[in-house]
């Protein structure tokens, strides 16, 4: 058994989900966000997502996580911010030691719902289906709970491939 946290970065909120993986099959264990404060200064943001992070790590010891990369939006300092936070999403874990892997918001919704043209409210209905018991409250949970189900379905590939290596 293997557990997954999913991150949708975020400068204003960071989304985060949590799953065990066993073989084929995928558990909710926890969702959320982490929130800041949009009136204190970024690197004080920043600390907060880190510091965020850290208390997930120590909570629910993920071996592996998944974030989202950033599409760059039509404001310049929009996207800068939310580079900031997806570096933060990136580092977080590998001073941590946990092993990180990245997906495009494409590759994710065709992971989840079947079609990388996908609608947010698709992916957090198939979301709920795939894993019944999640309580998701914000749609950056959702997201997050969609990167670590890419994440475990990219991984069982990646396993059957480099089972099915050491057989030939």
């Amino acid at each position: 058994m293997t557990r997954l946290l999913g991150i949708d970065p975020g400068l204003r909120f960071m989304g985060w989900g949590i799953l065990e993986i066993d073989g084929n099959r995928l558990r909710h264990i926890a969702d959320g966000v982490i929130a800041t404060d949009g009136e204190q200064p970024v690197p004080q943001r920043l600390k907060t997502l880190h510091d965020g992070l850290v208390q997930l790590f120590e909570a629910y010891r993920p071996e592996e996580a998944a974030v989202e990369e950033t599409y760059v939006n039509r404001s310049g300092s929009s996207t800068l911010k939310l580079g900031y936070a997806r570096g933060v999403a990136l580092l977080a874990p590998a001073l941590a030691g946990i092993a990180v892997s990245e997906y495009g918001a494409m590759e994710v919704k065709r992971a989840v719902v079947g079609t990388g043209a996908a609608t947010k409210d698709q992916v957090e209905m198939m979301v709920r289906r795939l894993l019944p018991g999640a309580t998701i409250r914000r749609a950056d949970a959702a997201d997050a709970l969609a990167v670590a189900i890419c994440h475990a379905h990219h991984r069982q590939s990646r396993l059957r491939v480099a089972a099915g290596t050491r057989m030939a």
